[in-house]
């Protein structure tokens, strides 16, 4: 009997281990269930990024290579851009088209803008963007050096005999003479990164300065008069010639805090080397988990919704997360959640145009140029 019960012992450690080895081989679902797909549908992705580029370089672009050009040189800059991080080349001669026109508008003094411009700084940071992405051969280095200073020299710093202790400093605005704006900034920001420079950047540390004055977050940082009104951790539009937020004003005069501001300010704090535990990018990161939505721009509505979407996807992007908790516990697949929201949003011609027609977001150029560019941040994995 104690030889049987040993055979019986000894058979059943053989099938033990055969069932085991048959687990680990095939992945027994009852043990290693299978993890649900991070980002969005590779198909779902392709077709919407397929649909905006044959729109943009079959029905967008003027004969010499421009997007809407009556708005200036920056819608060209922003589609080039979108169309460079979708996959095309400098030699495509679509794209080939409009760098040969933002190239005619570079100027003596290095900014690339229309002449007599508005909005010198504007389209100058955007054009650096641009013609970064179709460097890869370094034809263009010359060309962003001087760029880069022309920004760095109409920043609002000692050179445009500003202070430190006055809130203007650091920002920058449309224009040399334009008081200084946190959209503004942030583009500032934006090229400066794109042309390499890092937190350890004199004109990017000086930024931080007027984008920590424009949050509604009161610290050593930021003594403006706004932040005790509305401690809420977002961001506004300026803190400058008075305080300015589109999403208005409150009863005891504190300025409102909307998500295309207050992405664009942790952006540019996270590009200026603030890490997650600074108070700052806490306070900003709680406005965010408070007010995640990707049906309007929060606190805006509809109103700037496709710069939002743009904002929105570089700035999850920076936060360097797959999945971003809200206020109320959900884990939200960003990338997921926003081809979906972007595809379903889409025109019938491969384009997406803003009903709600304020800042230009009534041209479809501009607005499949944001869309196309938050799309590039939202890649399948």
């Amino acid at each position: 009997m104690r030889n049987i019960s040993s055979v019986m012992f000894a058979t059943c450690l053989v099938l033990a281990s055969f069932l085991a080895s048959l687990v680990l081989a095939f992945g027994g679902p009852a043990i290693a269930a299978e993890q649900p797909r991070i980002g969005p549908d590779p198909e779902l992705y392709q077709r919407t990024v397929s649909r905006a580029i044959n729109y943009l370089t079959k029905q967008g672009q003027a004969e010499d290579g421009s997007y809407s050009k009556q708005a200036g040189i920056g819608v060209t800059a922003l589609v080039t851009t979108a169309l460079l991080r979708a996959g095309l080349t400098p030699q495509d001669p679509v794209v080939a088209k409009s760098l040969k026109l933002l190239e005619s508008y570079i100027q003596p003094d290095g900014g690339i803008y229309t002449p007599d411009s508005f909005y010198k700084n504007y389209e100058t940071c955007i054009a650096i963007m641009c013609l970064v992405e179709a460097n890869k051969d370094g034809r263009y280095d010359k060309i962003l050096q001087r760029a880069e200073a022309f920004v760095k020299g109409i920043q609002w710093t000692e050179s445009q005999g500003k202070q430190k202790a006055d809130m203007e400093y650091g920002g920058a605005g449309y224009g040399k003479k334009n008081r200084p704006d946190l959209s503004n900034t942030s583009f500032l920001i934006d090229a400066l990164v794109a042309c390499g420079r890092g937190p350890e950047d004199e004109a990017i540390q000086k930024a931080l300065i007027f984008v920590s004055r424009c949050q509604n977050h009161e610290s050593e940082h930021n003594t403006a008069p706004f932040a005790p009104k509305n401690p809420d951790g977002g961001f506004y539009y300026t803190c400058a010639a008075g305080g300015e937020s589109f999403a208005g004003t409150l009863p005891n005069g504190g300025l409102r805090s909307y998500a295309s501001m207050t992405y664009a300010g942790l952006k540019s704090m996270i590009y200026a080397g603030l890490k997650a535990d600074d108070p700052r990018v806490k306070a900003a990161t709680q406005w965010i988990r408070q007010h995640y939505d990707l049906k309007t721009n929060p606190g805006l509505g509809e109103m700037g919704l496709y710069y939002y979407y743009h904002t929105f996807a570089k700035t999850m992007d920076a936060l360097g997360k797959d999945l971003f908790e809200d206020a109320q516990g959900v884990q939200h697949d960003w990338r997921k959640e926003l081809v979906e929201e972007l595809a379903s949003r889409q025109q019938e011609n491969g384009s997406w145009v803003n009903e709600a027609d304020r800042w230009i977001e009534g041209d479809p150029n501009l607005v499949t140029a944001y869309a196309l560019l938050a799309l590039s941040y939202c890649r399948p994995k």
